[in-house]
């Protein structure tokens, strides 16, 4: 497992209880989420100093701190996700946290948004604003100053992300165990606290056959998903976790989250642009699929060998099923590295560009061409040195007189297509996903304060359980960049 949570609660021995946690898994390889929501805020009483608190951004440095000096697995930084309500006394210091370049570098954050928030910005109201320590409101801030915050900031940088927290509670299986407060650090892994989650991707490349044209062999769909439920349940009881509570809570719960990679290329060779509507169809046929595939194999596990130690009580349990192995079974990961390794794109996002350089660690730059155009530039006798020294060179195919239309419409980037697009395919996923779905929706530098608004409000409304956003070019180094940049 790569994905944990620990909690962070309101004394200083729980705080560096958390560091500690934290830096342990960080040194097995593992990222880390946190919500720092139960913190006392800046200013508050400390009785047993007679002093004032210093607040949950400031004690975010420590664990930034932290995981600069302990690098994960010994060959790469840890990351983590920090969490806090958006009803918290210090959400408007979070939420600009991350404005100073270099600051809280190792954290993605996000704000655990309401469905009372989102109430009071409908109406245009005011938000309560309440003391962790005490539950008693503190002061009060117009729901639309935090909003425009929120979504200022992350036109301006990416972050803060948001987290619909009680969609993402509403619909969590062992809500009967408390509220989850924050997810692992790339937003696909609803955790309680002290949880971790076993991941695996199946790439939908190798999911094809070929009669003619491709078609999506669902019998070997089938075939693999019982495997992988099967390989990440047993994962669970051979790994080695980083801290005895860990352990503890993962055996009892025992999430898995089976997901997919290469779905944009899986969509090139059945010949479906992404932002179609006939993708979105089988954006929820394919998914749907795989959770309904998934949860079988996991009751069958149940009644071989035991559901899992919290179903009594748990929405599985509820709903009538008879046994179920594990507490979730799919999850959407960004799958960063593995998709690499397979040659495919990364989770359910769009081509990134047609071509494109990717910085990796030492600063080193590698350039990429999209394997799948070319293999179709050959296939349908288009292919040529200059065509694909001219690909390379713009990233893009839209417009160049040598692709045929209908291969310039299938290899759509993610900064072609429209940003409502990205958030209907991340909604079309979470509908049929146990856990939740991580995607970014790309948008154009060009990109305006109102577009990042209006995904976010779209994200809330289509039920997504949490939303995140990067405008090209708004941090100084990005991972990904069109190959045009690189001279």
């Amino acid at each position: 497992a790569a994905c944990f949570t620990i909690p962070v609660n309101d004394s200083l021995g729980s705080i560096f209880d958390a560091v500690k946690h934290t830096a342990m898994i960080e040194q097995s390889g593992g990222g880390v989420g946190l919500s720092f929501s139960k913190l006392r805020p800046k200013g508050d009483e400390v009785k047993s100093t007679k002093g004032v608190a210093s607040g949950p951004v400031s004690f975010m440095t420590v664990f930034d701190t932290v995981t600069n000096v302990v690098k994960a697995g010994g060959k790469r930084r840890g990351a983590m996700m920090g969490v806090l309500r958006v009803d918290h006394p210090d959400i408007m210091e979070f939420i600009g946290a991350k404005e100073e370049q270099g600051v809280l570098s190792n954290f993605n954050i996000s704000v655990a948004v309401t469905d009372q928030f989102m109430a009071a910005l409908r109406k245009g109201g005011m938000l309560s604003l309440r003391s962790p320590r005490t539950g008693k409101a503190v002061s009060k801030l117009p729901a639309r100053k935090i909003w425009d915050a929120i979504v200022k900031s992350a036109w301006a940088s990416g972050d803060p992300g948001v987290l619909f927290i009680d969609e993402i509670n509403r619909r969590n299986p062992t809500r009967h165990l408390g509220l989850v407060e924050s997810t692992n650090p790339c937003g696909e892994a609803v955790l309680h606290p002290y949880e971790s989650c076993n991941l695996g991707s199946i790439n939908l490349t190798r999911m094809l056959a070929r009669k003619g044209k491709h078609i999506i062999d669902w019998e070997k769909l089938r075939e693999t998903i019982r495997l992988a439920v099967r390989f990440l349940d047993d994962v669970i009881d051979v790994n080695k976790y980083p801290i005895p509570q860990i352990e503890a809570v993962t055996k009892a719960n025992r999430r898995i989250g089976v997901g997919v990679m290469g779905f944009a290329e899986m969509l090139v060779m059945l010949g479906i642009p992404y932002d179609s509507e006939e993708a979105l169809k089988l954006a929820g046929k394919l998914m749907g699929f795989i959770t309904e595939e998934a949860r079988k194999m996991s009751g069958e596990l149940g009644l071989k060998r035991g559901s899992f130690r919290n179903f009594r009580g748990s929405l599985w349990q509820k709903k009538g099923f008879r046994a179920m192995r594990n507490a979730t079974v799919t999850t959407i990961a960004p799958t960063g590295s593995i998709s690499i390794i397979a040659g495919v794109s990364s989770g359910i996002e769009p081509l990134f560009a047609v071509s494109f350089s990717r910085r990796v660690l030492g600063g080193k730059v590698l350039h990429e061409v999209s394997a799948a155009f070319e293999r179709v530039a050959r296939e349908r006798d288009f292919y040529s040195a200059d065509l694909m020294a001219k690909v390379a060179k713009r990233g893009s195919v839209k417009g160049l007189k040598d692709v045929p239309k209908d291969v310039q419409r299938l290899f759509v980037t993610s900064l072609e297509i429209k940003p409502e697009w990205h958030v209907r395919m991340q909604a079309e996923f979470q509908k049929h996903t146990d856990n939740a779905v991580s995607k970014t929706v790309n948008f154009p530098k060009s990109a305006t304060v109102k577009d990042v608004e209006k995904v976010y409000m779209m994200a809330y409304k289509l039920g997504c359980k949490g939303i995140t956003v990067y405008r090209y070019g708004s941090r100084p180094e990005q991972v990904l960049f069109v190959c045009g940049e690189c001279e």
